[in-house]
């Protein structure tokens, strides 16, 4: 297993035990989308461990200088990456600035908040990747600010085809963490989940929209 391998093994690892992700096939969540799911995941529960921040703040430190180099802002995509966002520019030495999902209706009707000047290079930080259209809109709004984004890191994809290509056409390069398939290996090799229950976690990330439907 290389470096890159073990990272992923081990955030799946400390995700699942602190239960910021949680596996429950045979009950499943709804999401806001309406979606069925069988996976849950709340990255915003990794804040309240020292140890887990502070494992997941040093690793995104890493990802970036290693994939992105140099840097002028930091930005993170509100609300569930503001603080880990924060905690990797100030790691850095870097300004950092948060992005809304849509700009304010009062005060300055600001969509970004900090201080960026176009022209100046951004990563964006993210806690969790699904379709990717939240998180591509704030690196739309740091584009139409003048910036160049470099890319984004974040902690957890699920690898859904269609966020894949929603990257790829927005031009975003993209990495994470840990993402889906490690975290089933972890749920598996931990008996977190049972063989049988693979499959089914399996099926539901080809087809998440309809997963669950009657037929």
């Amino acid at each position: 297993m290389n470096y890159i391998e073990e990272r992923a093994y081990k955030t799946a690892e400390h995700l699942l035990q602190i239960k910021a992700i949680k596996l429950n096939p045979s009950n499943p969540f709804t999401w806001s989308s309406g979606w069925k799911s069988p996976i849950y995941c709340d990255n915003r529960k990794t804040l309240s461990y020292p140890q887990i921040r502070t494992y997941l703040r040093q690793e995104m430190v890493k990802l970036i200088e290693e994939e992105f180099g140099d840097v002028d802002v930091i930005a993170g995509v509100a609300t569930g990456a503001i603080a880990l966002g924060a905690l990797v520019a100030q790691d850095i030495g870097l300004p950092f600035v948060y992005v809304r999902g849509a700009e304010k209706k009062h005060g300055l009707g600001n969509q970004i908040e900090g201080v960026v000047e176009a022209g100046q290079s951004v990563v964006v930080v993210e806690d969790l990747i699904s379709t990717g259209k939240s998180s591509l809109a704030a690196v739309d709004a740091l584009r139409a600010a003048g910036c160049q984004v470099k890319g984004m890191v974040a902690i957890f994809t699920y690898g859904f085809p269609q966020a894949e290509k929603a990257f790829q056409e927005a031009k975003c390069k993209l990495y994470t963490l840990s993402s889906y398939p490690y975290l089933i290996k972890h749920a598996l090799e931990s008996d977190y989940i049972f063989a049988a229950q693979e499959e089914l976690l399996s099926k539901w990330r080809e087809d998440p929209a309809n997963w669950g439907k009657e037929k």
